[in-house]
C-alpha cells in the first residue's frame, strides 16, 4: 500500500535585513537604515520569527550575517533561535566594508543530510544559491534558496547554473527572490532542464505596500503537489513573503 504524502509548510522571504520600507520614497529618505543599526530592526525580526515559526522550511534573502547595520547580529541564527528551528544555514554573499552585508539563509525543522553553498555567475559578483538535501539517495528532497540579479543576462546565466544543479533531483523545490516574473524567457531554462514547473497561480509580492509584481517564487517539481499559496507580510520589508503548503512523497524525507 502506497504511503500518503507528507505536507510541508514552506516560506520564502526577502527580509531586507529587518529594515522598513513602506513607500518608494523610503528608499531615499530611509537609506540610512541600510547602513546603520538604528531603527526597529529587532522588532521586525521578531515579527518575522513569529511568521516563520509555523513553517517547516524557510528560505531567507537579504538576511544580514553580522555587520554594523544589524548590530553585528547574524539574523539567520537569530531567527532560528526565536522561531524554534533546530537547523539553520546561511550563505554570506555581499559585503560592503563591514558596514552592511547580505546573505541567503535556510531555516529547517527537518534535519538535512547535506547543505551546499554555491556562488552564482553574473556580471557583478555577490549572488549565491543554498542547496539542502533531505532524505537518502536520488529520491530525496532537494530545497534550494536563491536571490537572483536584476540584469537579464546575469539572471539567465544564474538560472542555467541552478538548472544544472537541480537537474538530477526528481523531487525539488526552488524558492527565493527571482527579480522577475515566472513566465519570463530566461526562466524557461529551468523548465526545460529540470522537473520544476511554472507556478499554478501568480501571487504578487512586490512592492509590499501595493503588490503588483510576482517576483518571489516557490517552484516545485512535477512529483510534488501544491495545496495552497499565499502572500503574507514580512514585517516592513519591501517584499511580501510567499507561503506554500506542498505535498511531498514520504520516502523523499527518509
Amino acid at each position: 500500500m502506497k504511503s500518503p504524502p507528507h505536507t510541508l509548510r514552506l516560506l520564502t522571504a526577502n527580509i531586507q535585513a529587518g529594515s522598513s520600507t513602506r513607500r518608494y520614497s523610503d528608499y531615499l529618505t530611509r537609506s540610512w537604515s541600510h547602513a546603520l543599526p538604528a531603527g526597529s530592526k529587532r522588532s521586525s525580526l521578531d515579527a518575522i520569527a513569529r511568521l516563520a515559526s509555523g513553517r517547516d522550511i524557510v528560505g531567507l534573502q537579504e538576511a544580514d550575517p553580522g555587520s554594523l547595520r544589524s548590530g553585528f547580529t547574524n539574523q539567520t541564527h537569530y531567527l532560528a533561535q526565536r522561531a524554534g528551528f533546530n537547523y539553520w544555514s546561511h550563505q554570506p554573499n555581499r559585503r560592503m566594508g563591514g558596514v552592511a552585508s547580505s546573505a541567503n539563509g535556510l531555516l529547517s525543522k527537518l534535519e538535512p543530510v547535506e547543505v551546499q553553498d554555491h556562488a552564482l555567475p553574473g556580471r557583478i559578483g555577490g549572488r549565491g544559491v543554498l542547496l539542502a538535501r533531505f532524505g537518502d539517495g536520488r529520491e530525496g528532497l532537494a530545497v534550494a534558496v536563491a536571490h537572483l540579479s536584476l540584469g537579464v543576462g546575469s539572471r539567465l546565466s544564474q538560472l542555467d547554473f541552478i538548472a544544472d544543479l537541480l537537474s538530477s533531483y526528481p523531487n525539488a523545490v526552488l524558492m527565493g527572490d527571482f527579480n522577475c516574473m515566472a513566465e519570463r524567457p530566461e526562466m524557461q531554462v529551468l523548465y526545460r532542464k529540470t522537473r520544476l514547473q511554472p507556478p499554478g497561480c501568480l501571487v504578487p509580492t512586490f512592492p509590499s505596500w501595493r503588490p503588483e509584481r510576482a517576483i518571489d517564487h516557490i517552484l516545485i517539481s512535477d512529483t510534488l503537489r501544491t495545496v495552497d499559496t499565499a502572500a503574507v507580510a514580512a514585517a516592513h520589508s519591501d517584499h511580501l513573503a510567499l507561503a506554500m503548503q506542498v505535498e511531498v512523497p514520504r520516502n523523499s524525507l527518509r
